[in-house]
C-alpha cells in the first residue's frame, strides 16, 4: 500500500514543471496534469504588493495614533510591523527554496510535521481564513462603491458577492488572465498612492515634529501596551505577504525567483506604508488623524476638495480589488497541491483540460466566499478565527530552525540572513499575537481553535479513501 509520504515522493519525482504550448489535455490525463509556470520576478512582487496593500493603510492609522501619541512612535510601529513580515517572508524564501512546488504553508508544514497540520492549515484557509479574508474584502468595496454610487444595502452585498465570482471566474481561465488582471491594478494601486504621498508631502502644511505629543490629553506619548496593540493592526496591514508562496510552482526558476519577490514585495509595501503616514502628518494634525477612520480621504479632501475624496474612494476600490484578486488566485492552489499530495479530497486536485487551473478549488473557494459576503453574518466569526492563521505562520518560520538542526546539509539556494535571529523573533511576535487574542478574546478564540478541529474527522476520512484507492 502506498503511504503518503511515497505518493508526495512520486508526485515530487515527476516534477512542477508544466507545458508552455500544445493541444489540451485529455480527460484521462487530468489527474496528472501540470501547473503551468507563468510568472517572472514583476508578476510576484505584483502578487505581493497587489494583496498585502488593500484598505489597512488608508482606515488603520487612526487606530494606531490612538494609541501612540507622537509620529516617531507610529513610524516605529509601521516599521517594526514591515520588518517582522519582511523576516517572516525570507524565512519562508529559505523553506522555498528547499520544497519550490506548489502549496506554499502547506507544503512547508508538510515536510517539516507531518500531513496532519499541513491539512488543518489547507482546512482552516478554505473555512475561513482565505475566503473570510476575501469576503471581508468584497463587503468593504461594496460600502465604497456606496459612497460614490447611490446603492442599497441588498445592493451592496449582490456587488459584493458578483465581483467575488467575476475575479473566481477570470482566475479559472488562467494564471495568465489572473497574473494580467493583479498586474495591471498592482500598478494602479502603487501609482495611485504615489501620487497620495507625492499630493501630501507637496502640499501639506504642518511641520514634521517625529516626537511632538499631546500627554495631558491623551497619555503618553509611548507606551508599551499601546505598542503591543497598534503593532497587533500593523501586522493585519502587512498580512497576505505569505501568499506567494501559494504559487511557487507556477513561478520561473522559483528557487532564484521566489526570494527576490518577497524581499522587493515586502520592502515596498513597508516603504509606502511609512511614506503615507509621513504624508498624513505633514497634513493632518495628530487630533485630526485619530478622529478619523479614512484619514486618507480626509487628508486629501483637506487639499483638493469634495473631488480628492471621491479619488481616494475609487483608490480604495481599485486597491481592494487587488487584495481580492491575488486571494482568489492563489488561494486554491493550496488544496489543490495538498488533493495531489493524498491529504485532502482529491477532486480539489484536479485541473481543467483547457486551462490548466484548478477549477474544482476556485470555485468551491469562491462560491462560498461570495456566500458569506452576502449572508453579511461572517464578520464576528472571521474576527475571533483569523488569529489561527498566525499559529501556522509561526509554526512554518519555525520550521527552518527545526530544518537547520535535523537537516544541516540539506540544499538550500536560498538561507536566511542573520540567522538564527530572524526566524526567532519573528516566532516571538506570532506567539504575542496569538497570546494576546486569547488574553483579550479567550471565548472567540477557542471557537475558531474548535473551527480548525473540525478537520480532523475529514482528514482522517481523506486518508481512509487514499488507503483503499492504493489498496486496490
Amino acid at each position: 500500500m502506498m503511504t503518503i509520504s511515497s505518493s508526495a515522493e512520486l508526485l515530487s519525482q515527476r516534477g512542477c514543471e508544466s507545458e508552455e504550448g500544445g493541444a489540451a489535455i485529455t480527460e484521462g490525463d487530468l489527474s496528472s496534469a501540470r501547473l503551468r509556470k507563468e510568472l517572472n520576478v514583476f508578476d510576484a512582487v505584483a502578487v505581493v504588493v497587489g494583496t498585502v496593500i488593500g484598505s489597512g493603510i488608508f482606515l488603520l492609522p487612526s487606530f494606531v495614533a490612538a494609541q501612540l501619541h507622537s509620529l516617531g512612535a507610529v513610524l516605529l510601529v509601521w516599521l517594526v510591523g514591515g520588518i517582522l513580515s519582511l523576516f517572516g517572508a525570507l524565512s519562508l524564501a529559505e523553506l522555498g527554496s528547499i520544497y519550490p512546488g506548489t502549496g506554499g504553508l502547506c507544503t512547508y508544514l508538510r515536510h517539516v510535521y507531518g500531513p496532519l497540520p499541513a491539512f488543518l492549515y489547507a482546512w482552516a484557509l478554505l473555512l475561513m481564513i482565505h475566503t473570510g479574508s476575501i469576503a471581508a474584502l468584497a463587503v468593504a468595496f461594496g460600502i465604497y462603491v456606496g459612497q460614490v454610487l447611490p446603492l442599497s444595502i441588498v445592493e451592496q452585498k449582490v456587488l459584493s458577492a458578483g465581483l467575488i465570482l467575476a475575479l473566481t471566474i477570470v482566475s479559472c481561465l488562467g494564471i495568465r488572465g489572473g497574473k494580467v488582471v493583479q498586474n495591471l491594478i498592482a500598478v494602479a494601486k502603487v501609482s495611485g498612492l504615489a501620487g497620495i504621498i507625492l499630493l501630501l508631502s507637496a502640499k501639506g502644511l504642518r511641520p514634521i515634529h517625529f516626537f511632538e505629543s499631546s500627554v495631558s490629553a491623551h497619555g503618553p506619548a509611548f507606551s508599551i501596551a499601546g505598542f503591543g496593540i497598534a503593532l497587533v493592526a500593523v501586522l493585519w496591514a502587512y498580512e497576505g505577504w505569505h501568499v506567494l508562496s501559494f504559487i511557487a510552482g507556477e513561478m520561473k526558476r522559483p528557487k532564484l525567483n521566489l526570494p527576490r519577490s518577497l524581499f522587493y514585495g515586502c520592502a515596498i509595501v513597508m516603504l509606502i506604508y511609512l511614506a503615507a503616514n509621513l504624508g498624513y502628518y505633514h497634513t493632518l494634525s495628530a487630533a485630526e488623524i485619530r478622529g478619523s477612520n479614512a484619514v486618507a480621504a480626509l487628508a486629501v479632501g483637506k487639499l483638493l476638495g469634495p473631488i480628492g475624496a471621491n479619488f481616494i474612494s475609487i483608490l480604495i476600490v481599485v486597491s481592494i480589488l487587488g487584495s481580492m484578486n491575488g486571494l482568489i488566485l492563489s488561494g486554491p492552489r493550496v488544496s489543490f497541491a495538498m488533493a495531489r499530495e493524498g491529504i485532502f479530497p482529491a477532486v480539489f486536485g484536479r485541473l481543467s483540460a483547457r486551462y490548466r487551473t484548478p477549477m474544482v478549488a476556485l470555485t468551491v473557494q469562491g462560491v462560498w466566499a461570495a456566500m458569506l459576503a452576502a449572508s453579511g453574518s461572517y464578520q464576528q466569526l472571521f474576527t475571533d478565527v483569523i488569529f489561527t492563521a498566525w499559529i501556522f505562520y509561526g509554526l512554518a518560520v519555525a520550521g527552518v530552525l527545526v530544518l537547520r538542526r535535523s537537516q544541516p546539509n540539506m540544499t538550500r539556494s536560498f538561507s536566511v540572513p542573520g540567522y538564527p535571529w530572524l526566524s526567532l523573533l519573528f516566532c516571538v511576535a506570532a506567539a504575542g499575537v496569538i497570546l494576546g487574542t486569547l488574553i483579550a478574546r479567550p471565548i472567540g478564540a477557542l471557537i475558531g481553535i474548535g473551527l480548525v478541529g473540525t478537520g480532523i474527522p475529514v482528514y482522517l476520512f481523506c486518508i481512509k479513501m487514499q488507503s483503499a484507492t492504493t489498496a486496490e
